[in-house]
């Protein structure tokens, strides 16, 4: 721990850049004989609530193996200010050395802003390029907790070249995680959260369609198992990216998912073991199959919201399949009224075919016969 060196009171750094997100700045001053730089990093819009730090990584383009500076103000209202080597991604930032020297650090807060104050010694002959990582999270107590991992807090990565000042701001390493969690959103999104809903329309709807015949048998098929091959494809990368994870759970998520994939994988095979029409169970199997169809379909829109508050898109993006479930769900809603007026219009038909053939087999309707009574 460490308070404010009075060697950087006032300092003039000779260079500055505005880093991408998180309302971050590096300042520093590089001497190329020595390989040392002073830096002073600052966050603005913070509160004491939090904790923030800037890394160097010298050995990867990631999060792990970085040589972090880490700063917050303490309950007593002091700040705190350290030096913390992550060495897996549920470190909880635990003061410790870094694989260099780093003879002064010290931070401030003021106007809700930290500045972290620190002079790096790096290894001679290193390159003046790093990988540079920057990062704020909320404290309990007195320690450090998991910051967000999604929106800018994945963004904010990239490489800095103190020599020349060049700053390439990229999310390296992290791109290839992005893109994978898109795709597990998009492969749940179009399986459980949409082709789901619209296998169960035409079930629901297509069948009370004499002139669909068998179609809409073969229709909701079709629908269901692409749904479900393609949502297994989503819930595959799903466990994929937990397991890439280790120190990041989304507990509700994750059980939902398994439970879909269990739920789902169940009406795959009460398909193919679907009782003939006459047979005793077939009135036990429609139950069970319909109820387990709707929790299907309500788990994965829940999901799908959750997966969205996760990975925190564009506000289109959820906003689209909003329309589209909603859209869906709107069809339904005219379809079933629909329905239960064919429903109506056929029982009524029926009953009156039935009270004709009734009246034809008592003989009323029929010619009436002429007779005779004789006085």
């Amino acid at each position: 721990m460490a308070v404010l060196f009075p060697p950087f009171l006032n300092k003039i750094f000779s260079s500055c850049n505005d880093l991408p997100v998180l309302n971050s700045f590096l300042h520093w001053n590089y001497n190329s004989s020595t390989n040392t730089v002073d830096i002073a990093f600052r966050h603005t819009n913070i509160s004491s609530s939090s904790w923030v730090a800037w890394a160097i990584n010298p050995s990867s383009k990631g999060m792990i193996g970085s040589q972090a500076l880490v700063a917050f103000q303490g309950s007593d209202g002091i700040m705190r200010a350290y030096t913390s080597s992550v060495t897996n991604y549920t470190t909880q930032l635990q003061e410790g050395n870094l694989s260099f020297a780093v003879p002064k650090i010290s931070a401030e807060f003021l106007n809700n802003e930290i500045t972290i104050f620190a002079t790096l010694e790096l290894p001679i002959n290193s390159s003046s390029t790093v990988t540079q990582l920057w990062q704020e999270g909320p404290l309990i107590g007195d320690s450090p907790t998991a910051h967000p991992t999604t929106g800018d807090n994945v963004k904010s990565i990239g490489t800095l070249d103190f020599l020349s000042g060049q700053q390439i701001a990229t999310t390296v390493g992290g791109n290839s995680l992005l893109r994978r969690k898109n795709v597990h959103g998009v492969l749940n999104a179009v399986s459980w959260g949409t082709l789901m809903p619209l296998g169960a329309i035409i079930a629901r709807y297509l069948k009370v369609v004499n002139s669909a015949g068998p179609a809409w048998f073969y229709l909701h098929m079709t629908c269901q198992h692409s749904a479900y091959i393609v949502g297994v494809a989503g819930w595959v990368t799903g466990l994929k990216l937990g397991a890439e994870s280790p120190g990041i759970q989304y507990t509700a998520h994750r059980y939902i998912g398994i439970v879909l994939f269990c739920l789902g994988t169940l009406q795959v095979f009460a398909l193919l073991l679907r009782p003939s029409p006459d047979h005793k169970y077939r009135f036990y199997w429609s139950i069970y199959h319909h109820l387990t169809g709707y929790a299907v379909i309500i788990l994965s829109v829940v999901n799908v919201f959750k997966g969205f508050d996760i990975l925190d898109p564009e506000k289109k993006w959820k906003r689209i399949y909003i329309i589209i479930i909603s859209a869906l769900g709107l069809i339904a809603v005219q379809l079933e009224v629909f329905t239960w007026i064919r429903v109506m219009k056929m029982k009524k038909n029926k009953s009156q075919r039935n009270l004709n053939e009734a009246y034809g087999a008592n003989g009323y309707g029929a010619k009436p016969q002429q007779t005779s009574v004789d006085f």
